[in-house]
């Protein structure tokens, strides 16, 4: 069966886990959420017949993985390298950093095309308080292990938070700039137990840039078709530059364009992040038998139909479960 004739290739995030070595204050409660029984998890074959199915019915090249914390799975490695065989071209991991400076070569042995990992901050302190415990050090070194493995570009994404790191933007695009690092900064959203806080946290993608252009010229790039991100060229006052994103789904949605569909740990599939709704999956995937394409190709369709259409974030789930 040939890629539909019409639509762009779908994008697809699987969330490998609802584990996480962290507990980031946007992401998950202080006491932590429920994890899923190993038996509940996909395996990574059962995920695999997915992606395959996809990937033929849809012309699936874009697959990212994520969690939870990817690399606390055991094996991820070997798993990026089943993705890299059956042929997806674009592979990408979501990663806190923190196990990443082990693991960096390993993953860009096994076909990992490039890495985002998230970085709000380069202070240890702020570092500390906003994933509860995590150690700044080790993001980066894991940051500067996937740049030396030849995993480019390195992509650092930021959650702008105010009261919390929105002071520090521009230090942290300075930070880019002297590592020949990609920056992304994201809206906080109103989402699972970020969504108590919302209205205090909130900071606006053109805020950021309005903080950003006291000091950067910056210079908008071609906007990508069906991307996410609105990108810019970052020049300082040495004639150095970087390039920046903006990740704007409350201020500016994005839904229109958006084809990406996420997979979680436990095989609902979700079409958009902020609906709650999902479609349950894995008695599809599981087992030997042959899969149903059609029924598949059903869910898919009813995914794609739950995109958001207005600007309303209805998302009880923390994001952890849901995939990053």
């Amino acid at each position: 069966m040939t890629p539909h004739p019409v639509r762009p290739p779908l994008s697809l995030r699987v969330s490998v886990t609802n584990h996480c070595s962290l507990r980031c204050t946007y992401c998950m409660p202080a006491n932590g959420v429920p994890t899923s029984a190993r038996e509940e998890v996909l395996s990574y074959k059962e995920i695999l017949r997915f992606v395959c199915e996809l990937k033929v019915r849809y012309g699936l090249s874009h697959v990212r993985i994520t969690g939870g914390e990817p690399l606390v799975r055991p094996e991820i490695d070997r798993f990026v390298a089943m993705l890299a065989a059956v042929g997806v071209s674009d592979l990408a991991l979501t990663t806190n950093g923190q196990q990443l400076a082990g693991l960096a070569g390993r993953l860009k042995r096994a076909g990992l095309s490039r890495i985002n990992i998230s970085l709000d901050t380069l202070s240890p302190e702020t570092f500390a308080a906003i994933t509860r415990g995590g150690s700044l050090e080790k993001t980066l070194a894991g940051i500067a292990a996937a740049q030396e493995a030849g995993l480019r570009p390195v992509k650092l994404n930021v959650v702008v938070m105010r009261g919390r790191n929105e002071d520090e933007v521009r230090g942290l695009v300075r930070f880019a700039i002297e590592n020949d690092y990609q920056i992304r900064f994201l809206e906080l959203m109103p989402i699972g137990v970020a969504a108590a806080e919302f209205e205090d946290r909130f900071v606006s993608s053109a805020e950021v840039r309005e903080r950003l252009s006291r000091e950067f010229t910056l210079t908008a790039l071609p906007v990508e078709p069906h991307g996410t991100s609105r990108n810019f060229l970052a020049n300082d006052r040495h004639g150095r530059s970087a390039i920046i994103g903006f990740i704007s789904p409350y201020s500016e949605p994005f839904c229109a364009g958006c084809w990406r569909l996420r997979l979680t740990a436990t095989g609902v599939l979700m079409g958009c992040l902020a609906r709650s709704e999902g479609i349950p999956l894995a008695p599809l995937l599981r087992g030997d038998r042959d899969m149903d394409g059609e029924a598949l190709a059903a869910a898919v369709e009813q995914a794609l139909g739950m995109k958001r259409r207005n600007s309303e974030f209805i998302q009880p789930q923390a994001m952890v479960g849901i995939g990053r």
